[in-house]
């Protein structure tokens, strides 16, 4: 990953801040969604999506009627995915905190019309939200394809920004008698609900087992 500039460099907290491509790719392959920020004429605006990762490419899709998939065309857009650890519960209100991982993204996007690039980019969606999926469900028909833009970021300049450990206190809070620790999260996958229209003997798949596990 290139050196960050001045608008990717982490200014509060600098010490937080992470520049790796190793940490920028995998804040971005475990976060379920990301949000994209982008400017329109009536004022700007954050979409929550659905984004995917190929090498140092990000991909995003959306019906070719969407605004976020009308007003971004050839333009800069602003991505970011974040994903919470644990709630920091300082003595101190003020030390109130979470830890957790973070990434934004800064680019241009540019709309993929490779029949082939499309497909690597359907299916690197399809498994990002559910692995081995793409192996298992029917795959996009025509009208589905065409109905469906895909835009493609590089992942040229980002950053990270990292938050781990115990609360911060200042020192006259300690001994205080308030509890103060961290609490830890994680996204934990409860038992698979099958659809009420499912045909009966159909087993639940190796993708949604292994995600259960």
């Amino acid at each position: 990953m290139p050196e960050p500039t001045d608008r990717s460099r982490v200014r509060r907290l600098p010490e937080r801040g992470r520049y790796d491509t190793e940490t920028i790719h995998q804040v971005l392959d475990e976060a379920l969604i990301c949000h994209v920020s982008f400017v329109t004429d009536d004022g700007p605006v954050v979409i929550p999506t659905i984004h995917a990762r190929v090498g140092n490419t990000l991909y995003l899709h959306g019906s070719h009627a969407s605004r976020m998939m009308r007003s971004t065309v050839g333009e800069d857009v602003c991505v970011a995915a974040t994903i919470v650890d644990g709630i920091v519960a300082a003595r101190a209100l003020f030390h109130h905190s979470l830890n957790y991982r973070s990434v934004v993204v800064f680019g241009t996007t540019r709309v993929v019309v490779d029949e082939d690039e499309r497909m690597v980019a359907f299916e690197a969606i399809t498994e990002h939200v559910l692995p081995g999926r793409w192996d298992e469900g029917r795959r996009p028909n025509t009208k589905e394809d065409k109905g469906t833009k895909l835009l493609a970021i590089e992942i040229s300049e980002a950053s990270a920004k990292v938050r781990t450990g115990p609360p911060g206190d200042d020192d006259e809070d300690l001994g205080s008698g308030i509890w103060a620790g961290v609490i830890p999260l994680a996204t934990i996958a409860g038992p698979a609900i099958p659809a009420p229209d499912l045909e009966d003997g159909v087993e639940v798949p190796p993708s949604v087992t292994g995600y259960l596990t």
